[in-house]
């Protein structure tokens, strides 16, 4: 097996955010399991509760968690069946759907509070604050690259 330090810097990036990404997922669903919620279920209900003013529709959160309209509605039915949030049609436009969350949720992530502080403190140990600002750069601009990409554009 190659050493990981003889792997040149793309190629390492490229596969650690896969590894990531597994990782992250598998122990986050270990945690949230105690719960009784997925790893999906939280991140669009953190998506809902941080990246938005008001409700957002289905499509919107979809943009915004990176994945499918069909993928974002699966959840947010499942989430509407624990009573976590509701999906309702908007008043402007019964063709939309706007996806909100409830007292019930609110109430909900609270109790997780602790366990999240303390799994993020286990994620971040060891980081520096300019280790985070420069790797914010990056995902940033790895998140430009890929929208682009998406759009079939090159630059």
């Amino acid at each position: 097996m190659r050493k990981l330090k003889d792997i040149n810097d793309k190629t390492f990036i490229f596969g650690a955010l896969f590894f990531i990404a597994n990782k992250l997922d598998t122990l986050l669903e270990r945690e949230l399991n105690h719960f009784k919620v997925t790893s999906r279920q939280w991140f669009l209900s953190v998506c809902t509760a941080t990246a938005f003013d008001k409700p957002p529709t289905l499509k919107e959160l979809a943009t915004v968690c990176g994945t499918s309209y069909q993928n974002v509605k699966q959840v947010a039915l499942k989430l509407q069946t624990k009573n976590l949030l509701r999906l309702r049609k908007d008043t402007h436009d019964a063709r939309v759907t706007r996806v909100e969350l409830t007292p019930e949720s609110t109430v909900f992530w609270a109790s997780t509070e602790g366990n999240s502080a303390l799994f993020m403190e286990k994620l971040y140990r060891g980081i520096s604050a300019e280790e985070f600002a420069t790797t914010r750069k990056t995902m940033e601009k790895l998140m430009e690259n890929l929208a682009t990409m998406e759009k079939g554009e090159s630059e």
